[in-house]
């Protein structure tokens, strides 16, 4: 595996941090989150017409660029530098993916191309708060989390040879503004239990929406309330749900790390400009040793989590490594913001300073798509770590003769 960056990989990074370091500073961060869409559509025009960031990973003939996920996670690690509300994460990441793998040749057709130019934004509507478990990544997500036809989740059922929803969902990144739901919900009651895939468009007849506040105002999440709502059955009813939804994660977690990591990065530059020059005792602070501790420790650890994404990103489809590169960024994003907030001193913990934003990515990627010690737990799981240790081994471990002498 060749793990340096091509010629192609490098612009994508360099033409973004040139375009955001304009456009989207500290003050229009604030003021985007602050609008009904919680992001800045000149902004998000641009990154689309100009970039074709919301088509980077859709194929050609979809209107879409062609790349794979290491440019997406290098686009989204430049993203998470500067904190950018966009509605990327939730179109190009989590919903397109789904269309592209499980709709069929019509429905691609007419919602990839929107998505790649940019006209139109999705997401994934997944039931209560339970968008790590859909996605496979803090455990099994065969399970009845989609309703299992209990009260809580979201219901589907035929009638009139129409697919119907009713049921709500909660922390839906974007839900509030997107033009197209991804609706995951239970079907076939207790006879044939399943969890299905729904297309609902903006403005369907039925459905409620309305902006949630949340912990993190960089990402924006929305409630969605479906009361008998009609819906489009995304593919084929036997489709392999779970498996797609986990295929995907795997891919968003990667992105979701990269972000993490590219924000922990500009968190510790932010930190080491002051450190530089606030004085203390008529010296920088950035000269006492504990202070050189601490940051060097950081810096290790920002470090390792970029190198654990790069190779998520360069291994993904044949190595499902994203949730433990994203353990890695949320640990590594919590730290550098911790030592932001605590090294820039009493104005570190004011609302008006830049360092509580990175500090409220750290907690609210940690509650949407973690917690670490989960990630860990599931990869683990999936690569069988502990299998080795059965039953009969410990036995004869435990009774087996002992050493001479």
């Amino acid at each position: 595996m060749d793990a340096a960056f091509s010629a192609e990989q490098d612009e994508i990074r360099c033409t973004l941090r040139e375009l955001i370091t304009k456009r989207c500073g500290p003050d229009e961060v604030k003021a985007a989150v602050r609008t009904p869409l919680g992001h800045d559509p000149a902004l998000w025009a641009t990154l689309a017409e100009r970039l074709g960031l919301p088509g980077l990973a859709l194929p050609e003939a979809y209107g879409g660029v062609g790349c794979t996920a290491a440019e997406l996670a290098l686009a989204c690690e430049e993203l998470g530098r500067a904190l950018v509300p966009s509605p990327l994460l939730a179109t190009a990441v989590l919903a397109a993916p789904l269309i592209l793998a499980l709709g069929t040749e019509e429905q691609r057709a007419a919602q990839l191309p929107r998505i790649a130019a940019g006209e139109l934004t999705a997401a994934l509507a997944v039931p209560g708060t339970g968008l790590a478990t859909a996605l496979g990544l803090v455990g099994d997500n065969a399970g009845d989390w989609a309703g299992g036809g209990r009260a809580g989740g979201v219901q589907a059922r035929v009638r009139d040879g129409v697919w119907r929803l009713y049921g709500q969902a909660e922390q839906v990144l974007d839900g509030h503004s997107a033009g197209l739901l991804v609706v995951a919900a239970h079907a076939g009651g207790f006879a044939r239990s399943r969890t299905l895939l729904f297309l609902v468009c903006e403005g369907a007849h039925g459905m409620a929406r309305a902006r949630q506040t949340s912990l993190d105002e960089t990402r924006t999440q929305g409630r969605i309330e479906l009361r008998d709502v009609e819906a489009e059955l995304l593919g084929r009813d036997d489709a392999d749900v779970p498996g797609a939804l986990a295929a995907v994660g795997d891919v968003a977690a990667t992105v979701v790390a990269a972000e993490a990591v590219g924000a922990a990065g500009r968190a510790l530059e932010r930190t080491l400009d002051h450190v530089r020059q606030r004085e203390q005792f008529g010296r920088p602070i950035g000269s006492f040793q504990a202070v050189k501790h601490r940051l060097a420790e950081v810096y290790v650890q920002v470090e390792a989590a970029r190198s654990a994404v790069y190779y998520a990103a360069w291994a993904a489809g044949a190595e499902a490594v994203g949730g433990l590169a994203l353990a890695q960024g949320l640990d590594a994003l919590r730290a550098a913001a911790s030592e932001a907030v605590q090294l820039h001193g009493g104005i570190g913990f004011t609302w008006e300073h830049d360092a509580h934003l990175y500090f409220k990515r750290a907690l609210g990627d940690d509650l949407l798509f973690g917690p670490p010690h989960r990630l860990r737990s599931r990869s683990a799981d999936q690569a069988a770590l502990f299998t080795a240790l059965t039953p009969e081994t410990t036995t004869a471990d435990h009774h087996s003769d002992p050493p001479p002498g």
